[in-house]
C-alpha cells in the first residue's frame, strides 16, 4: 500500500452521487482534465525519464485515451470499451512500459496539478480529494502489479498491439 490509500477509499470516487462524470462537465470536462494533464506531462523538461514512458504515442492519442478510460470510469458512456474492446486491462495495458514508484508518483503529482487547475473541480473539494485517492492508488496498484504479470496477459505497450492503439 505505497499509496497510503486503501481499495475502498479509492473506490468512492466511482460511487459519489452525482458522479464525477457529472461534476466535471461530462465528456468535455473530462477532455479538458486529460489535457491539462498530458500538458504538463509532455512539458516536463525535468524528468524526461518520465516522459520516455508515453514515447509510443501521440500527446493526442494518449488524451483520447485517458480521457475515455475516465469518462467510463467516473460514471459516462463506455467511450473506452467502444474503442479499445470489452476489456480495460488497466495493468495490461502499462506492463510494456518503465513504471515504478518514482513513476506512479510522477504521474500522480501531475493529475493532481490538473484537478486543481481545472475549472469545473475547483469549487468541488469531495470530488477533487476522491479523485486525488482514486489516482493515488491506482497509479501504485498498476506497478506493484506488474510484478505479478503473465506474458498472455499484456494488452498493450509498444510491442504488442500494433498501429499504436493501445
Amino acid at each position: 500500500q505505497k499509496s497510503g490509500i486503501s481499495a475502498e477509499e479509492s473506490e468512492r470516487a466511482v460511487n459519489l452521487a452525482p458522479s464525477i462524470y457529472e461534476r466535471i462537465g461530462k465528456e468535455e470536462g473530462f477532455r479538458h482534465l486529460s489535457k491539462l494533464f498530458y500538458d504538463r506531462v509532455f512539458a516536463d523538461d525535468d524528468a524526461q525519464w518520465f516522459l520516455s514512458i508515453f514515447s509510443s504515442s501521440t500527446k493526442e492519442e494518449a488524451i483520447d485515451n485517458q480521457y475515455r478510460f475516465f469518462v467510463q470510469t467516473f460514471g459516462g458512456p463506455d467511450l473506452y470499451r467502444q474503442k479499445k474492446g470489452k476489456y480495460t486491462r488497466l495493468v495490461g495495458r502499462h506492463a510494456n512500459y518503465n513504471i515504478g514508484t518514482n513513476a506512479a508518483h510522477r504521474w500522480v503529482q501531475h493529475m493532481e496539478l490538473a484537478i486543481d487547475e481545472h475549472n469545473q473541480l475547483k469549487d468541488d473539494a469531495e470530488a477533487r480529494e476522491a479523485m486525488r485517492k482514486y489516482f493515488g492508488f491506482t497509479a501504485h496498484y498498476i506497478v506493484a502489479s506488474m510484478e505479478y504479470m503473465r506474458s498472455d496477459q499484456l494488452s498493450g505497450g509498444t510491442s504488442i498491439d500494433s498501429g499504436r492503439v493501445w
